[in-house]
């Protein structure tokens, strides 16, 4: 197998046997090398885009997990403090400036150095704030990737309340991270929601609280004419129909949560 190709399939970055068990022998590996293929360690290959965090756990042979494995398995996840966060089976062997998460249950992937998803989905409920690891397991859960039945079993006694807390939030349905927090922040908040809600002539809405305020998520950082032409159509149509409507972007939802709930709230006591 070609070098690069291998290396993808590894992630970005992987050590001389993971590429050996891929059909990578040596005179491949040191003509790549020649030709500009980064050896950040003896024995061990990356491509230029490789992740960081990853060349580090497989220099240090760490196994990434919690918010560092999201990306490794497509999970939604939100900005967090940058720290690498990885299992060892020495903890003492753990370089500073990575968090140390203790026992796995299941096998690592096969070709990155990368806990498995039910271990990811685990740390991250007993590590990470609320939101960010609500939306990891939100996405596994959405995807039919996970299973809460399969996180709660593994979550049993006092230590583990603050993680069966968070899955007490979770749901299915949601489209975005968006629309999972907001929907959340919605409901601690006292407020019945409904999530992706078919309006005549309108169509489907992110959220519709209490039956008539339309709440519509937006994530993207530069729209398009047309589609904020096509939003606006929307919006129009749900208010001529009896319906209010409010939308929030990503800084939003994400970074004053507070200001958008609180902003909701004042709309629904109008009504009330």
């Amino acid at each position: 197998m070609d070098v690069h190709k291998a290396l993808e399939i590894c992630g970005g970055a992987a050590r001389r046997p993971a590429l050996a068990r891929l059909g990578v022998n040596d005179a491949s590996l040191r003509r790549a090398v020649r030709a500009g293929l980064v050896q950040p360690d003896r024995g061990l290959y990356a491509l230029p885009t490789a992740s960081p965090h990853l060349v580090a756990a497989l220099r240090n042979r760490e196994v990434l997990t919690c918010s560092s494995a999201a990306a490794a398995y497509g999970l939604w996840t939100l900005p967090t403090d940058g720290l690498r966060h990885v299992y060892h089976r020495r903890r003492e062997s753990v370089s500073g400036g990575a968090v140390h998460h203790a026992g796995l249950l299941l096998p690592p992937a096969s070709y990155q150095p990368v806990a498995a998803l039910a271990d990811v989905l685990i740390h991250a409920l007993r590590c990470l704030p609320f939101a960010e690891s609500l939306v990891m397991v939100e996405c596994a859960v959405n995807r039919g990737d996970m299973t809460l039945e399969f996180l709660l079993q593994r979550l049993p006694g006092k230590r583990n309340g603050k993680a069966r807390a968070v899955l007490e939030w979770v749901d299915t349905g949601a489209d975005s991270l968006l629309e999972t927090l907001a929907r959340t922040y919605f409901r601690r908040a006292g407020i019945r929601v409904e999530t992706q809600v078919y309006l005549e002539r309108v169509g489907y809405v992110d959220l519709l609280l209490d039956g008539w305020l339309v709440v519509e998520l937006d994530g993207r950082h530069h729209a398009e004419w047309k589609q904020v032409q096509k939003d606006h159509r929307r919006n129009n149509e749900s208010i001529r129909q009896g319906y209010t409507a409010l939308r929030y972007y990503y800084s939003d939802v994400v970074f004053h949560p507070a200001a958008m709930v609180s902003q909701v709230l004042q709309v629904l006591s109008r009504r009330q």
